[in-house]
Parts: structure tokens; C-alpha cells; sequence
């Protein structure tokens, strides 16, 4: 790895006057300067924020970090990511989108290129190993998700804790005490994604409180994997009458499969989901659901970098700020009293 010292001895000056040229806190001569961005190009130096400094502006360029996932659902994410995209202009900043899932050395190569005035992450994981790169690089960020250590950090979720414990809540309140929970694919609770192990959290400590039966099934979302997940829901839990469903691409195939099994929704079983109202509406019977504001995950997310990026500016410590957003539930066709049981 190229060091400053490096830098330093192959323009032939002092490390502390390329880190004087870095910084602009000294003045360098014309010449001088000249030579050291030479040999950080030759060498491959990557300065950090000190790429900024040395050019004498800012990029005007927030990175979003997007890792596309298989089993993520790509329409939400896009979602938030032009959410982000229409805040961003509005500040005169564009967005330089990276969906590769890099990981920390991802994070690690936008700060150090100096290519990004802030860093927005998305798809938080509860341990999240890209945090640590965000606080050794102390470059101005936001979250759009909760790791479990969220100290110093800026970040904006919805409250998915709540909005599980919601579903428990309404399912309960109609009758309901045999309760099914599909959720996403096992992969995402392996990579303990914040907003899956929250939400089932959630739902787990209301359902417990309110006394239901329940079960959770991760779900790949196909036809075929969820009518195995269905399958032996009911081989385990014949007298299930009510479903929550975390997984946008398993609503459909679910409500077909009840409807092939002779089960009518919502007189014989009830269905609630965790999506978009404007999925619940998309399906018949429409769903009752429990939602949030993606457009304002996006903004509040860009409000927070571009206060992290003045901060950083103005020489003052950036301040922590986390705000979870309250989910809505909205009675639609899809749930019912439960059905009387003799």
C-alpha cells in the first residue's frame, strides 16, 4: 500500500509538505504542487478527503450503497435509491450508485479515492462489517437501516420492530390464535439483515405477549418454494387461520395456493402483509398492510450526509442522529374474525 512517505520521497519533498499540499493549511508553491499530484497519480495515492482538499473543491457527489442482493426485492430498493437520487440534486449533488456487494472495501475505496463527499448505505446489516471502515475513514455518512451499535452514526429505518408487533397485534384483535410468519429467504437472516431480524423480533415478542401459536418459515419466494413453505406450515399447524408475509415476492403465490387449497381469504384464513400500499392494492382481495414512507427514508437520508458533510466542512464533530420511522397498518379485504372453530 502507497504511503505518504512514498509520495513524498518520489517528488522529491518532505512528507510534511505533501501533507501541507493535502490539507491547504500551508502554502506550496506552484511547482512544488505540481510534483506531488505527479507522483500521486504515478504511485496511486490514495489521500482520502486530501483529494478534495488538493483540487481546492468538492465533488458534489453523495455514494449510495446499494449490494443487490438475489433475495433482495430490487423494485423497493430502486425506490429509495431515486428517493435519494431527487433529494441529492435538490441539494446540487448527484449520486454515484454501487450495487456491487463490495463490502468494506468497497466503503473503504470510494472514501479513499476522494471520489464521494459522503457515503449513504443502505441494506444494514445488524453487525454490519462496513461501519468500521465508515468510522476509521471519517467520512461524512448515513445509514438507511439499524446496525446493532448505531453510537455516532446517522440513521433513518422504518420501525420494523413495531411494524411486526403491529400484525401480531391485529391478527390477535380479530380472533386469530394459530399464526403463521413467512418471511425472506434463510440467506437473509444468515447475513442478519436489520430490517427482516427486527420485524420477526417484533412480531415474536407481541405474538408471545398476546399468547398466539405461531411459527416463522423463511421463504424463497418462488411458486414452488412457497407452496413447500404452505405445505408444511399446514402439516405442522393444520388449524393456522391467520398469515403475515415479509417477503414481497411471496404474496402472490401465497394467495394463489390458499385459494387452490379451497381456502378463502379472508372467511376461512386472514392475510396481512409488510409491503407498499401500492402492492396491498395490486392484489385481490386487497391486502391489509403494514407500511412506511420509502420517498422519506431517501430524503431524511440525504439531509443527514449533506449535515455531516457542513459539519465535517466547517471543522465542528459531526452530530449522531437516528430517527425510525413509524409504520402504518391499513385494514383492507384480506383479514377477517377468525373463523368460529367447533
Amino acid at each position: 500500500m502507497v504511503k505518504l512517505a512514498d509520495v513524498a520521497r518520489h517528488a522529491g519533498v518532505s512528507s510534511s509538505t505533501v501533507s501541507y499540499a493535502l490539507s491547504g493549511k500551508r502554502p506550496i508553491s506552484d511547482e512544488t504542487r505540481l510534483r506531488i499530484e505527479r507522483a500521486i497519480t504515478d504511485l496511486g495515492y490514495h489521500p482520502n478527503a486530501g483529494a478534495r482538499a488538493l483540487a481546492g473543491k468538492r465533488s458534489h457527489i453523495i455514494a449510495l450503497v446499494v449490494p443487490l442482493h438475489p433475495e433482495v426485492h430490487v423494485p423497493t430498493m430502486m425506490e429509495i435509491a431515486i428517493a435519494v437520487t431527487v433529494a441529492a440534486r435538490e441539494h446540487g449533488y448527484d449520486v454515484l450508485l454501487l450495487t456491487n456487494d463490495e463490502g468494506p472495501e468497497g466503503v473503504r475505496r470510494v472514501a479513499a479515492t476522494g471520489l464521494a463527499d459522503g457515503v449513504i448505505l443502505m441494506d444494514v446489516r445488524l453487525d454490519d462489517d462496513r461501519i468500521p471502515v465508515l468510522r476509521a475513514q471519517d467520512i461524512p455518512a448515513a445509514l438507511i437501516g439499524l446496525p446493532d451499535d448505531p453510537a455516532g452514526l446517522s440513521c433513518v429505518d422504518h420501525d420494523f420492530a413495531t411494524a411486526g408487533a403491529l400484525c401480531a397485534d391485529h391478527l390477535a384483535d380479530l380472533g386469530h390464535r394459530d399464526i403463521a410468519f413467512i418471511g425472506y429467504s434463510s440467506g437473509v437472516y444468515q447475513r442478519h439483515a436489520g430490517y427482516a431480524e427486527r420485524t420477526l423480533n417484533g412480531f415474536r415478542t407481541r405474538a408471545e405477549q398476546r399468547a398466539l401459536r405461531f411459527l416463522h418459515r423463511p421463504c424463497e419466494g418462488t411458486y414452488e418454494s412457497t407452496a413447500g413453505t404452505l405445505a408444511r406450515i399446514l402439516a405442522d399447524r393444520p388449524d393456522t387461520t391467520g398469515f403475515v408475509v415479509q417477503n414481497e415476492a411471496a404474496i402472490g403465490p401465497l394467495l394463489s395456493l390458499l385459494r387452490a387449497s379451497g381456502r378463502t381469504v379472508p372467511e376461512d384464513t386472514s392475510v396481512i402483509a409488510i409491503c407498499p400500499d401500492t402492492m396491498a392494492e395490486q392484489h385481490s382481495p386487497r391486502l391489509t398492510s403494514v407500511s412506511g414512507p420509502r420517498k422519506d427514508l431517501g430524503q431524511v437520508a440525504v439531509d443527514q450526509v449533506m449535515a455531516r458533510i457542513a459539519a465535517t466542512a466547517a471543522g465542528d464533530e459531526p452530530e449522531a442522529r437516528l430517527l425510525l420511522m413509524p409504520p402504518e397498518l391499513v385494514v383492507r379485504e384480506s383479514t377477517a374474525p377468525a373463523p368460529h372453530r367447533s
